[in-house]
């Protein structure tokens, strides 16, 4: 799947679908018939556009049209509250219509449908039919009525698939936005929740959004990220991985610099901290800027569990990470450079199980890797009823054959095997991707150079981390810059009732006895970070 940026591959597509802002208006017709010609001809006289025609009056009667896009629009909606509405309803009332003053009759007497709005440009009308809505054309009038009757089918709202929770909600967003957004709103029943909606894609023209709560977020932040989303030029957004790629700070690096979920109640939570969430219509993974690194070990269940049991989850999350990232270049620097580190019991076992094995341990360790991920990827790739099959009894058949033919060593698998399972622990699975990238550099210096090149490799890798940056926010905050304040919400959580001291409830209550959403900054984001 390809897109391009910069010059478009459609340049009279781009003209055509360029911003609203920038693009020249091009005015509607008058003429009916003429109107219903441009648009055929427009959409390629597609046979999913359907036009309903009829009159209304009687003295004389009024040509009217209803067009509308079948898959996109709710036709139901459409049959019940548009056109009952104007040739039931109009011929009932007995009104007296005329030309002159029929299109505000119908505006504004006629349709029984909430959201209607006025076009009277072209390159509108044009996206407000593709978009799901039904347009109302009449003769003599050079403008038009859009009603918002977007339908068609849509994915239910099910449980998360990549995020999941044992306690907690169970919700998760859907390829609507409409809906995504309305999720959202019933976690943050708050007058200060902000959104802001654009089009980007010179030829999908995506609904974009943006979500903030209004005196939480930076002024800052939020202007940058408008700034970036703005200088986007790109002829599609088909998922909001195309976005990130244009406004993260850094490109070449294989650690993310934002965070992306399906669950709503983690997007309200990243919003109370001060953060800001980037919706794309047609995809339920909805962007949060600005991203730090512990955030990529956190879930949401978290903060619905007791924190002693959080403490232990995490610690088990971040040895997991070190796990993948170190296990196989450990083992490869131990039995290569320093065995004398091992006891001598398991040194003697590991030097016997080598003895058939015509391979150094490098080269041992990237057969299983390679294979391990090999089996990784078939095993998500595959159909779901032989996938999760497929992977698990290819590695078990795998490991054992590999032994017995004395292509690897017993406990090669079992480092391998303990590495792909620390793998699953870690929530954010585009950080499990960047430690499973970086981890076969490191084999390779780790057989080169034993611990010695291990810990320049981590040098250099931390130093890499610090130097990166999410909208201007270190990557490794609040561990560098240290703030200890922000240590009760990252390798441990600390109790709710530590983060609100007694001073500022009091405070609070002599103020107000109801809870602001001021009051809400500064106990959620403490709470939170």
């Amino acid at each position: 799947m390809k897109f391009l940026r910069g010059k478009n591959k459609y340049p009279e597509a781009e003209q055509r679908n360029e911003s609203i802002s920038d693009a020249e208006a091009c005015p509607l017709e008058a003429n009916l018939e003429t109107m219903l010609y441009k648009m055929k001809q427009e959409l390629g006289d597609s046979p999913d556009l359907v036009t309903r025609s009829f009159e209304i009056g009687s003295t004389p009667s009024i040509p009217v049209r209803v067009v509308y896009i079948s898959g996109l629009a709710d036709e139901q909606a459409i049959n019940e509250y548009i056109i009952r509405a104007l040739m039931v309803d109009t011929a009932e009332s007995k009104l007296e219509i005329d030309c002159n003053h029929v299109f505000d009759l119908i505006l504004n007497n006629a349709l029984t449908i909430g959201d209607v709005a006025v076009l009277t440009d072209w390159n509108e009308l044009i996206f407000s039919i593709l978009s799901g809505d039904t347009i109302i054309l009449i003769e003599g009038h050079a403008k038009a009525i859009a009603s918002s009757t977007k339908g068609g089918q849509w994915r239910a709202i099910t449980e998360s698939t990549t995020q999941v929770n044992i306690r907690g909600p169970k919700d998760s967003f859907n390829e609507s936005i409409a809906t995504n957004i309305a999720l959202v709103r019933r976690h943050l029943k708050s007058p200060n929740l902000r959104l802001e909606t654009m089009r980007i894609g010179n030829v999908s023209q995506t609904n974009v959004a943006i979500m903030y709560l209004k005196g939480i977020v930076s002024d800052e932040l939020l202007q940058d990220v408008r700034q970036r989303l703005t200088d986007i030029k790109i002829d599609a957004v088909l998922e909001s991985g195309y976005l990130e790629e244009f406004i993260q700070d850094k490109t070449f690096t294989p650690f993310p610099t934002i965070y992306n979920t399906e669950r709503p109640d983690v997007v309200s939570g990243n919003l109370l901290e001060g953060r800001i969430a980037v919706l794309v219509d047609g995809t339920p993974f909805t962007l949060i800027v600005p991203t730090i690194f512990s955030q990529f070990f956190q879930a949401s269940e978290d903060y619905y569990q007791r924190y002693d049991i959080v403490v232990l989850m995490r610690l088990i999350r971040y040895t997991s990470f070190f796990i993948l990232l170190l296990g196989p270049s450990f083992y490869i620097a131990v039995t290569t450079y320093h065995p004398e580190m091992l006891p001598t019991a398991l040194l003697i076992n590991i030097m016997a199980q080598r003895e058939g094995v015509p391979f150094p341990a490098f080269i041992e360790a990237v057969i299983m890797e390679a294979t391990f991920e090999v089996l990784r990827e078939a095993g998500i790739r595959m159909p779901r009823a032989v996938g999760q099959a497929v992977s698990i009894v290819g590695a078990i058949v795998l490991g054992q054959a590999a032994v017995e033919a004395g292509v690897v060593t017993g406990l090669m698998v079992i480092v391998v095997a303990i590495t792909g399972i620390a793998s699953f622990a870690i929530p954010a699975y585009n950080l499990t991707i960047a430690a499973r990238m970086i981890r076969f550099p490191l084999m390779i210096i780790s057989a080169l150079l034993g611990f010695y090149g291990m810990t320049l490799a981590l040098i250099l890798l931390v130093a890499h981390m610090n130097s990166l940056r999410s909208f201007g926010i270190p990557y490794l905050a609040p561990f560098t810059p240290f703030s200890l304040k922000g240590q009760k919400d990252t390798v441990i959580r600390a109790p709710f009732k530590s983060y609100v001291t007694q001073s500022r409830v009091i405070d609070q209550t002599n103020a107000e006895n109801t809870q602001t959403d001021d009051e809400l900054k500064s106990s959620a984001s403490e709470s939170r970070k």
